[in-house]
């Protein structure tokens, strides 16, 4: 494929997203998902409720060649994180948990990207990315008013196969950690499970479990005890846990019991400590964009490329360059080694004094910015939405590509007319 059309492919993208508005959320059809092929009578109601920017208003329209390019820079990515200099070098430096392998891969990886028609930018990678049951039922809530834009999105046939690729995602995670048949109990975990903004998403998945013979829990931390050498969820041992926990190395003691049993090897926990460390920790983007690095790592020069040219400069600061970072902040994207969800993150442009002395005392990184991509949701609106993709990833293989739109800093699922959209693949 020739630069040019390389280009029209990106062009094409990014002008659907300027000017169609020919598909869009359909209640009828979300609410029927949610309650009928779902199963889940309440789920529409609580969404409704409780998460009303959860789902956009229109999809949003992606170049064949950015998710082509997606795929390279994720597979550049985990093809490094197998090395065994890159191994030593990230658990070195992690919680002792971290150096626990428990055979599992890790469940639902998120690499995020900025994608526009001058190029794309891995921004973050996530353990316990968050969402993949609600893309699903957002594919067969979406309706377009002409065939040929229709054609362009995910279909009731493509959820479903993505439904299948997720249970078997939970039951690989169940052969690799040496267990046999299927997991009997699965518990679904998270702080307060009840009051979360994705509780609906809990719920959907309960559903999965169940409507293939699982019995599946969703439960705070607080009701699962170590005892007789197992996980009990009361008088319930649990077989898995389905870990939506943001304590990544369980280090808070309401999590002792899920620690224990992990560590035991009596339960099957994923994602883990250590898929977070290997992966998650935004420290592996300095690593995995530092040329130098990959070099003294041994890494090949396709991969090497592919990791240079798809993640932005990344920067851990430290006292030494905290200066010339403050003098460039309007370049960088400022954001804590654990953070999730945009928490505690930071535009430079936007950075007063005293934020700048929190993040210049460590425990941060600082990434060039990478415009992210706009879709506008309306003719007569002032200015566009913007949104990132998220790859939804298990060992290596991207199972689905959402999009997410929003307003301001960072996605927030606060914004009218914003929230996780369906992708179309516009045409080259």
């Amino acid at each position: 494929m020739t630069a040019a059309t390389l280009a029209r492919s990106r062009e094409a993208a990014a002008s659907l997203n300027a000017g169609c508005f020919c598909a869009s959320l359909d209640a009828g059809r979300l609410r029927a998902a949610l309650e009928s092929e779902i199963g889940s009578p309440e789920v529409f109601a609580l969404v409704q409720e409780r998460c009303p920017h959860m789902f956009a208003a229109r999809p949003v329209f992606v170049s064949p060649v950015h998710l082509e390019e997606m795929a390279s820079v994720i597979a550049a990515v985990e093809s490094v994180t197998k090395l065994a200099a890159y191994r030593r070098l990230v658990l070195d430096r992690s919680p002792a948990i971290a150096r626990h392998d428990p055979g599992a891969a890790g469940a639902f990886f998120g690499y995020d990207f900025h994608a526009t028609a001058g190029g794309l930018g891995l921004i973050e990678v996530n353990t316990n990315a968050g969402g993949a049951m609600l893309n699903s039922v957002l594919a067969r809530a979406h309706l377009a008013c002409c065939t040929p834009v229709e054609e362009l999105g995910p279909d009731i046939a493509a959820a479903e196969r993505f439904e299948e690729a997720i249970l078997e995602m939970f039951f690989s995670e169940w052969r690799l950690a040496g267990r046999a048949a299927r997991p009997r109990t699965i518990a679904i975990v998270d702080e307060a499970p009840a009051a979360q903004y994705l509780y609906p998403e809990f719920l959907l998945f309960q559903r999965l479990f169940e409507r293939y013979g699982i019995r599946a829990f969703v439960a705070d931390p607080a009701e699962l005890q170590w005892a007789n050498d197992g996980l009990m969820l009361h008088d319930t041992r649990i077989d898995l846990v389905y870990n939506r926990l943001t304590d990544f190395y369980f280090d808070d003691p309401r999590h002792a019991a899920i620690r224990s049993a992990y560590l035991a090897g009596a339960a099957v926990v994923t994602p883990h400590p250590r898929a977070h460390a290997l992966l998650a920790d935004k420290r592996n983007l300095a690593l995995l964009s530092d040329a130098a690095t990959l070099d003294g790592l041994g890494v090949s020069g396709a991969t090497r490329a592919a990791l240079l040219d798809g993640i932005p400069r990344t920067i851990v600061v430290d006292s030494g360059n905290a200066p010339e970072l403050w003098a460039q902040r309007k370049q960088y994207f400022f954001k804590p080694f654990a953070g999730y969800g945009g928490k505690a993150a930071y535009r430079g442009d936007k950075v007063t004094q005293r934020v700048w002395q929190e993040i210049s005392a460590g425990g941060y990184v600082a990434q060039q910015v990478v415009a992210p991509g706009e879709r506008s949701i309306s003719g007569d609106e002032e200015r566009p939405l913007k949104f990132d993709l998220r790859n939804y990833v298990y060992q290596g293989e991207v199972q689905w590509v959402a999009a997410r739109l929003y307003q301001g800093q960072t996605t927030n699922f606060r914004t009218p007319g914003g929230g996780f959209a369906p992708v179309y693949v516009s045409p080259l």
